[in-house]
């Protein structure tokens, strides 16, 4: 059975959710699209508020989101007490986000790294396993 993927960009990010869509299908992973369905501009609340509603009920496995610094679509996932979105511009941060913070949405910055980047990020965060313990105890502490 497909893991699946929820994705949710503004207008910004559409390219590269385009882009990762297809790659994240292309390994196997059905990915349900939260939008933008185009570069016309829009407002990433009207995707990331379903996104993570669809996270937060189990309907998708993990998300990822997108939008030009990665910072509006971060702050508006994150305001939903299920969530851990996290915003990553590195691989390792990528990695660290699922090792340490056990993340359950990825969130990315189209205006600050290329589309392969995006794509070592992803992988980088999908091939990572939540380490528990300390890491554990920490996440616990999140919700308000």
């Amino acid at each position: 059975m497909a893991k699946k993927v929820g994705m949710a960009s503004d207008h910004a990010g559409f390219q590269m959710k385009e882009y990762l869509k297809s790659l994240l299908h292309d390994t196997g992973y059905e990915v349900v699209d939260f939008g933008a369905f185009s570069s016309e501009s829009m407002d990433y609340p009207d995707t990331a508020h379903p996104l993570a509603e669809a996270v937060e009920k189990g309907e998708v496995d993990f998300g990822i989101g997108i939008c030009g610094s990665g910072n509006g679509i971060s702050m508006t996932l994150n305001k939903h007490q299920g969530i851990r979105a996290a915003l990553c511009w590195t691989p390792e941060l990528g990695a660290l986000a699922k090792q340490h913070n056990n993340a359950n949405i990825l969130t990315l910055p189209a205006r600050f790294i290329t589309e392969e980047m995006a794509r070592d990020i992803v992988k980088a965060y999908i091939t990572a396993e939540f380490e528990g313990g300390r890491h554990q105890r920490r996440i616990e502490k999140i919700p308000v």
